[in-house]
């Protein structure tokens, strides 16, 4: 950056290279509204705010701002790009439209598949674009060590040396948390790394007792997005926490959390909004983060206060407010144009000082990223699955207890759920009066052959089976039916087709979300994954599931580090206790 330079344009003897003219200033440092604003910019950055006359030459670009709203450009706290099933590259050119143009995210998705390299890519490919990609660097490869297996293993020296690179910025959400509670020793230096760096430690910690959080807290994790009630988040912002709130395609946190500014009355300063995950449909249809600010504004949140917490809240959390989140001199020129504050809808993106988005259109060339072949192709099966290898047995005779997991809509968590099934001919079968279908996590990562059997409750389905390479954190196959047969086309086309999602039904395939990088993400334009996805929602349906998102909500069946049950390749999870349970009951 040359200073000198913007110096100049402030003063007038240098012209700007293009001037915002005439409308009304979101000023996130004042919480002011200031009207007739000119915003002056020189190559990335802001040099002048007020009238900018004096900074008008015969080749400074004019743009309008008459009637509208001149706003920083919007900045996602924490999420996973892998969970929008697109690339970095075509995650970017829906975001910007949405007024996005800072992204912190945590590849921890692909860390699992790829390890550090599946992290280098996805880096990489984030640095080339207009919408800014920062990386804070995944901390639990995988989420537990003793509960599953995953594709790779990152270590402290892995994180240790990731935190050196350009455009990491701190230590992605540290989600063993009863390991840092406990003085897991890999978990404490990896907090001791990121802080000695001087880097930002995010956090995930979604249920525990105050002894706990504190312990958590005092480690050096200061930040949470995991927050589903008001008194969890107001407990967490008391004892120092930034709280971020989540509002993603499958969870929904914005009306419960929100409260802490609305009725509490809490400052707002240590507090952002966040998408954690979302999918295409939602980028399209509702948005990226502009959507979580007009959520909070229908909440009765302030709109000044709302995009304050997508913007300087988010630099300043990760200490990068002396660059962004403000439009103020000498911070770069990344700003949005908006109509209407409660609608949050950007007609015109600039970042870098670089007209991006004019008229609600792209007008710059987004490059292309090629990712190699060494991250497709990831689904490594033993053998051809059959309808057998579904199949749960027991000695009983006519009926068996068991546990299981019962899913919950909008919601990250699930509950432990318990019943009787009836016994024929040694297999428990599925119960779809009750709701209780059959369920497996199959290793697609080290050809095993190692499947665990299991019950969901909660989705609906009547008929048919689901499949997704998708399942949180391992990524390892997950497969749910009401038949063995239609369980094992659905894990088989996966199989074949190097990951994804599928839908099918008296062995028929209704619906196909192929994701050959990693088995995570598409290499197709979003337009195609939307249309996919739209398929395979409809699918979903047609099979009897009803509630909203199922596909995400089936995707989170696997993590085995929120609440309460989880399905893990190595078994049933009880995550309350961090242990293995029999799905048979003794």
């Amino acid at each position: 950056m040359n200073r000198e330079l913007l110096r100049s344009v402030a003063l007038g003897e240098t012209e700007a290279d293009i001037v915002i003219r005439n409308g009304t200033l979101v000023n996130v440092m004042t919480k002011e509204l200031q009207e007739n604003i000119d915003i002056a910019i020189k190559g990335e950055r802001i040099a002048y705010i007020g009238n900018a006359s004096h900074v008008i030459g015969n080749d400074t670009k004019i743009i309008d701002a008459t009637d509208q709203y001149i706003a920083p450009g919007l900045m996602d706290g924490h999420m996973h790009v892998e969970s929008t099933m697109l690339s970095v590259t075509e995650f970017a050119k829906a975001a910007l439209l949405k007024g996005t143009t800072a992204i912190f995210m945590d590849p921890h998705e692909i860390a699992n598949v790829l390890g550090t390299e599946g992290v280098r890519l996805m880096h990489e490919e984030g640095q080339q674009l207009p919408l800014k990609v920062f990386t804070t660097f995944p901390s639990c490869v995988p989420a537990t060590t003793d509960l599953e297996d995953a594709g790779a293993a990152l270590d402290e020296k892995d994180i240790e040396a990731g935190l050196q690179w350009d455009g990491v910025v701190g230590l992605g959400e540290v989600m063993n948390f009863p390991g840092v509670v406990y003085n897991d020793p890999k978990m404490i230096k990896e907090i001791e790394a990121t802080m000695a760096a001087r880097k930002t430690v995010t956090g995930h910690f979604p249920d525990g007792p105050t002894e706990m959080l504190q312990a958590y807290i005092a480690s050096g994790v200061d930040s949470c997005h995991e927050a589903v009630a008001k008194e969890q988040a107001l407990e967490k912002a008391r004892l120092g926490m930034h709280i971020m709130i989540r509002e993603g395609s499958a969870w929904q946190d914005v009306k419960e959390v929100i409260k802490i500014i609305t009725e509490d009355g809490i400052d707002s300063a240590n507090v952002s909004l966040v998408t954690d995950d979302i999918y295409p449909e939602t980028l399209v249809e509702k948005g990226q983060i502009n959507h979580v600010v007009r959520r909070a504004i229908e909440e009765g949140v302030d709109p000044v206060t709302a995009i304050q917490m997508v913007t300087i809240n988010v630099a300043r959390y990760f200490q990068m407010d002396k660059q962004l989140g403000s439009i103020t001199p000498g911070k770069y020129a990344d700003i949005i144009l908006i109509d209407d504050l409660n609608k949050m809808e950007p007609s015109t993106v600039i970042t870098n000082g670089e007209l991006i988005v004019s008229d609600n259109e792209l007008v710059k060339m987004i490059p292309e990223f090629q990712y190699p072949e060494s991250a497709k192709n990831t689904v490594n099966l033993r053998d051809t699955l059959s309808a057998t290898d579904f199949r749960l047995t027991t000695t009983n005779k006519q009926k068996v207890d068991i546990n299981g997991i019962r899913v919950i809509e909008n919601s990250a968590r699930t509950e432990k759920m318990t019943t009787t099934l009836e016994v024929k001919d040694g297999v428990i079968k599925a119960d779809l009066e009750q709701d209780v279908i059959l369920l497996a996590c199959i290793d697609r990562h080290h050809g095993t052959g190692q499947i665990s059997l299991g019950f969901a409750q909660g989705f609906g389905l009547k008929s048919g089976a689901v499949a997704s390479t998708v399942a949180h954190d391992s990524h390892n196959l997950l497969v749910m039916g009401v038949n063995e047969e239609d369980m094992a086309l659905a894990a088989n086309t996966l199989a074949d087709y190097g990951g994804g999602m599928v839908v099918v039904e008296n062995g028929e395939i209704l619906a196909h979300v192929p994701m050959v990088i990693a088995g995570l993400m598409s290499d197709q334009p979003l337009e195609i994954v939307v249309e996919q996805v739209r398929k395979l929602e409809a699918a979903w349906k047609q099979l009897g599931c009803k509630i909203h998102a199922p596909f995400m909500t089936f995707s989170l069946i696997a993590l085995p580090v929120i609440p309460e049950v989880r399905i893990s390749n190595r078994g049933l999870v009880d995550v309350t206790k961090f242990e293995l349970i029999d799905v048979i009951k003794n």
